[in-house]
């Protein structure tokens, strides 16, 4: 983030932009597009997050797509955050964590998003595995969906929302970490000031801010502002849209995506 700037561009192959780009909604398409935005943004921005979905509809195939992602990715200078919300108990969540925190694991990236729903302590074999091979997992927090507070924003029975608790125990796993721990929180652009509300102690989480939710889903940097408050320094504004719009062509999307790095280091300057 400091040497490339807060910035976390999103690898969708959405079939509305594969169209967009010229290309159909098929296995070629997908190959298409994955290599076309791999070589424009990696060594480029800070962070590139691929997201698992759009390459499992295509199944086994499309996951060898989604598995040459993450390998190109390596060794560029970008982090690749396999953006696959995975969350479960005992030997599954241990299985899940195998595929995308295992050394080896072709669906291993830098770090991973986790759901904590099933209770956070459910997420403990990724959050060992991922310590051991030296990854980040982020932990959703608080997201935009209309939905989403239904849970997040529910009282447990000891007081304080369910979010608060997530925001608690990262808070714990990263305590004494430098410059940040590796257990980051995602919480949407488009919250507002849900986090004041709830009284989540974003900054003192000591994490990375993951922020879906920029450019094209609606949120700027006032938004940003807002949510975070003095722990903007620490956030990742992410963006898939907005910036995969740019394409097909390499020159024009590095560009943007470039220039959007530049306006996010500044805007977010604590």
């Amino acid at each position: 983030m400091d040497r490339l700037g807060p910035f976390c561009a999103g690898i969708d192959p959405h079939p509305s932009l594969l169209h967009a780009w010229g290309l159909d909604d098929d296995l070629a398409g997908l190959e298409k597009f994955s290599r076309t935005a791999t070589e424009a943004l990696a060594g480029y921005v800070a962070a590139v997050k691929p997201q698992s979905a759009f390459f499992e509809r295509f199944g086994s195939r499309g996951l060898a797509v989604f598995e040459r992602v993450i390998a190109d990715v390596a060794g560029s200078g970008t982090q690749c955050i396999v953006d696959a919300k995975r969350g479960d108990i005992g030997s599954t969540m241990k299985a899940y964590a195998d595929a995308f925190c295992g050394n080896g694991s072709p669906l291993a990236g830098d770090a991973v998003t986790l759901s904590p729903y099933l209770g956070l302590e459910s997420l403990r074999p990724a959050l060992d595995l991922a310590h051991l091979t030296g990854r980040g997992v982020f932990v959703l927090a608080l997201t935009a969906n209309p939905g989403g507070p239904d849970v997040q924003h529910a009282t447990r029975p000891g007081g304080g929302s369910v979010a608060s608790q997530v925001v608690t125990t990262v808070s714990a796993l990263n305590r004494d970490a430098e410059p940040l721990g590796s257990v980051g929180l995602v919480v949407g652009a488009t919250v507002g000031s849900a986090p004041q509300d709830l009284g989540l102690d974003l900054g003192g989480a000591n994490a990375p801010l993951l922020a879906p939710g920029f450019g094209a889903q609606g949120g700027g940097t006032a938004d940003l502002a807002r949510a975070f408050g003095d722990a903007i320094g620490n956030v990742l504004p992410s963006s898939s849209r907005a910036v995969l719009a740019a394409g097909p062509d390499v020159t024009a999307l590095r560009r943007v995506a470039v220039r959007t790095a530049e306006q996010c280091a500044e805007a977010l300057r604590p």
